[in-house]
């Protein structure tokens, strides 16, 4: 009885946090749309603005989770194995940020959650079917609906756009 609702409370909270992860990584989307004039739709800077920024914004953060001890009692901090990981993530890292912002820059916020969302549904698909796993029947339906609907929007969109070339190259 104890663990059904443990299991309860931990899948209400993970909602919660999924929930407010979607709502931040939309509005993180249409910022960075809207700022990209600011830095004159330069993406290396935007990302280096974004990672010193990160960085600034996460000390304070540390601190008050009282992990700075924590980081210098750390048995690997001198080690330079760890500090090769850490620098190979960090470098994936602003990767990541950079082509995520190309890709917000060249399309546009919207097209960027879809496809983050139609990525990281297949990967979940992907990952089920690898591992052997049983899900119920709602579960590969609400999959397969995110991944038939992200289908027809580019298909909607790959349309629009053949159009309007279409519609170009009569005009030129």
């Amino acid at each position: 009885m104890e663990s059904q609702h443990q299991e309860g409370t931990n899948d209400s909270l993970m909602k919660q946090y999924v929930t407010i992860f979607l709502v931040v990584s939309v509005l993180y989307a249409i910022y960075t749309k809207k700022v990209m004039s600011h830095v004159n739709d330069n993406i290396w800077l935007l990302t280096f603005y974004n990672n010193v920024n990160a960085s600034i914004l996460f000390l304070p953060l540390m601190t008050m989770a009282g992990e700075i001890g924590a980081i210098r009692n750390f048995a690997g901090f001198s080690d330079s194995v760890y500090w090769t990981k850490m620098t190979l993530g960090g470098i994936f890292g602003f990767a990541i940020g950079y082509v995520t912002g190309l890709q917000i820059k060249v399309t546009s916020p919207l097209i960027h959650n879809i496809s983050g969302t139609a990525k990281a549904c297949t990967q979940t698909v992907i990952a089920t079917y690898w591992y052997s796993e049983v899900k119920s029947g709602l579960w590969w339906l609400s999959n397969f609906i995110v991944l038939g609907g992200s289908a027809a929007y580019t298909l909607v969109r790959h349309i629009e756009m053949k159009k309007v070339n279409a519609d170009q190259d009569v005009k030129s």
